[in-house]
């Protein structure tokens, strides 16, 4: 197996595992929106319809633009590398399927920007203090939607004629490089966040409320004890 093959086969690799981590986050992200909006069956069939609109459009797009992809092997001080050449159509098509994407993650924005506005209206009606399991989700799903935001920009920055131009610059290799990190940082670090912080969350209104309870049996049975020995 030569070096290009090699290449190819890791480069296919890493962007099919980005497109299924996608899809994983992206129905991850469903059930998140389902809970905040109580359940509701017809938002999580309107969600449904669009995301699989959305995946399989990218699952296309992307299967094409990566059929297209060239690659070129080359010894650099003695040590055999591989690069993937992307002509105009495939950066095309990978451009599509970011802004996609990026639709996608600005319409889940949307939704819970939605929900937050009319759950403080109610909790300023009601003068509770924030601190339920909806204010807790929201409070994840920004830094989500932060993190994703950044890395958005910095794949745009790809599409930039000055990358094209001087693939091979220092500044360029370093980008191309640092790319990778933060989009593998933002698909299994982030995302699985949005579980865990949730069952954090959980896990502590449980022991909140299991310390509730038996603090009330205590007080209760002290009252128990002296009432009884004031009757004696």
């Amino acid at each position: 197996m030569t070096a290009v093959d090699v290449g190819r086969i890791m480069y296919l690799t890493t962007n099919w595992a980005g497109f299924i981590v996608f899809a994983i986050l992206g129905v991850i992200m469903i059930a998140r929106l389902r809970a905040m909006y109580q359940q509701s069956r017809r938002l999580l069939i309107f969600l449904v319809v669009i995301f699989l609109a959305v995946n399989i459009t990218n699952g296309v797009t992307s299967g094409i633009a990566m059929k297209r992809i060239t690659e070129e092997e080359f010894i650099l001080s003695g040590t055999y590398l591989c690069t993937a050449n992307v002509d105009g159509d495939s950066l095309l098509l990978f451009s599509m399927s970011w802004i996609l994407a990026t639709i996608w993650e600005v319409f889940a924005l949307c939704l819970v920007v939605w929900i937050a506005a009319k759950h403080l209206r109610e909790l300023q009606r009601a003068w509770i203090t924030i601190g339920d399991s909806v204010t807790e989700l929201m409070k994840i799903h920004v830094f989500y939607f932060a993190s994703f935001v950044a890395i958005s920009c910095l794949k745009l920055i790809y599409l930039s004629p000055t990358i094209s131009a001087h693939t091979y610059s220092l500044g360029t290799q370093m980008y191309l490089g640092v790319l990778p990190i933060f989009s593998l940082v933002q698909k299994f670090v982030l995302g699985p966040r949005l579980i865990l912080r949730v069952r954090e969350h959980h896990a502590k209104l449980a022991a909140d409320s299991d310390a509730g309870i038996s603090m009330t049996s205590i007080v209760f049975q002290d009252r128990i004890h002296v009432s009884t020995g004031s009757g004696v």
